[in-house]
């Protein structure tokens, strides 16, 4: 079994997602971020259905460091309640594994 998580937000910003994922990998919090995009988001918020053009930010960590990730990100997140879900990785190439494992340790 993989010791890995991937956490995954959403920012409506293409740049503002970069500079966090890079924060990110900076403070050890992830191995790596990947942003994709744009997608289009279409949600209910306060009463209204809105659609954003929005960017794809999957990041890559331990599970011990989910709590910090999710300090991090809301720090860092422009949304008032933004999107972060943690999604437990059962299988992963060994080298890869310890490669997240290293990029996430001090």
């Amino acid at each position: 079994m993989a010791n890995i998580i991937q956490i995954v937000t959403t920012m409506d910003d293409k740049e503002a997602a970069c500079a966090m994922g890079r924060r990110l990998v900076e403070d050890r919090l992830a191995a790596c971020c990947q942003v994709t995009g744009p997608v289009r988001s279409i949600y209910r918020w306060k009463g209204a259905i809105e659609e954003t053009e929005e960017w794809y930010c999957v990041l890559k960590t331990r599970p011990s460091l989910y709590r910090q990730v999710e300090e991090a990100i809301l720090k860092l997140h422009p949304y008032e309640v933004p999107e972060i879900i943690a999604i437990a990785i059962d299988e992963a190439l060994d080298a890869y594994a310890r490669w997240v494992e290293e990029g996430t340790s001090r």
